[in-house]
């Protein structure tokens, strides 16, 4: 994958070159575009006994890997806000409260594009009685998720086990389990 174009968008030069991995520049008429990272977030919603929601991939990339729901911001919109819309999109839930955990960077490879992204997790706790429930409740985008599942998430094996669909998430689980300790 290369985020190459072909011809400047500006004055149709051959000569356009994408500079240190974060800009298009033309060398014939100056034309410069910057790619910046997009941002994303992602929800842990955990029970008390540990239990964490994890979406299986409806799409590429990583289909059929599990994640967390999330997606990425809108233009105007904060990442909280994103937060709560993405996991109701996705999967029906209306979380209450969130608190932030962590941020990492991730590679988003999309359509013959690389996005740079800084992904925001958030914690989302639900009682053990919403835990018990909660696979019953969702009603998940097929589009964009095949399955929903719950897993145990008490141990750094337990993360190192899951067949996750992207690093940030991995560090964001080990994150909010070192949290908890």
């Amino acid at each position: 994958m290369n985020n190459q174009f072909n011809l400047c968008p500006e004055c149709g030069s051959k000569k356009i070159q994408f500079v240190n991995n974060k800009k298009w520049l033309c060398p014939d008429c100056g034309f410069d575009l910057y790619c910046n990272v997009a941002a994303a977030v992602g929800l842990i919603i955990c029970s008390p006994n540990g239990d964490v929601l994890f979406e299986t991939r409806a799409k590429e990339p990583r289909k059929g890997f599990l994640a967390l729901p999330g997606g990425f911001c809108n233009p105007d919109e904060s990442a909280e806000a994103a937060a709560h819309r993405e996991c109701l999109e996705e999967i029906g839930i209306e979380v209450k409260k969130i608190k932030y955990v962590a941020s990492f960077p991730n590679t988003y490879p999309y359509k013959n594009f690389t996005y740079k992204t800084c992904d925001l997790f958030f914690e989302a706790s639900v009682s053990q009685e919403e835990a018990d429930g909660l696979l019953k409740k969702i009603s998940a985008d097929k589009k964009e998720v095949s399955g929903v599942c719950l897993k145990k998430v008490q141990s750094q094996a337990d993360i190192d086990s899951l067949p996750l669909a992207f690093d940030s998430a991995k560090k964001a689980l080990t994150s909010w389990l070192n949290g908890k300790k």
